[in-house]
């Protein structure tokens, strides 16, 4: 399969193409044939040599997926080959196929195409993870999001507000707070500084 992997630590030069096998799954993954991934912040970071994958993941650059199943491993099971699927990935995605473990994976939403459903893994499971699952966020509740405006503000923002919950931001300057109110958020301005 053909990948893009890091040269050396450095700035997008250091991605460079490369052919290596296609992974396999194993037990608990899923083999996703790759239509779209997205940047993160960890992909540059890695990239840059400050971000080193986690110990088993690949060294390939890429936390999310969208595409198709091509092939499942032992114990996975609600999902078949050809399915579309996109997913969290422990890395990897930066190639024409990766591996993801199943509970990472979901099918897109509907009236999403790859492109976009590339982008949703990250911050969408980053925030129930961390709002829902860890915070247990409730309608009728205030929620405090710190960078209202990033990737993450934004979804958080999103989330809260269709789960009833009422939410406050932390931003830097006019035009961000201009677009989190727009999200349903209410701007508090920068608070680090007091």
């Amino acid at each position: 399969m053909m990948c893009v992997e890091i040269k050396t630590p450095g700035g997008p030069e250091a991605l460079v193409p490369a052919t290596r096998p296609v992974p396999q799954p194993k037990a608990g993954e899923l083999l996703i044939k790759v239509a779209a991934t997205a940047v993160n912040r960890p992909d540059i970071a890695q990239r840059n040599g400050s971000y080193p994958p986690p110990p088993g993941a690949s060294d390939l650059p890429g936390l999310e997926a969208a595409g198709t199943v091509a092939a499942i491993g032992a114990d996975v099971t609600g999902w078949t080959v050809g399915d579309e699927v996109c997913a969290l990935t422990p890395g990897g995605s930066y190639a024409e196929y990766c591996t993801a473990p199943a509970p990472q994976c979901l099918p897109p939403p509907k009236g999403f195409d790859m492109l976009q459903t590339a982008a949703l893994p990250e911050n969408y499971f980053t925030v129930w993870h961390n709002l829902f699952e860890r915070g247990q966020l409730k309608a009728g509740e205030s929620v405090l999001i710190h960078g209202g405006a990033s990737g993450i503000g934004t979804t958080a923002i999103q989330l809260s507000k269709a789960f009833g919950a009422k939410v406050f931001t932390t931003v830097r300057n006019a035009e961000k707070a201009e677009a989190v109110t727009e999200l349903g958020g209410r701007s508090c301005g920068d608070l680090q500084g007091q």
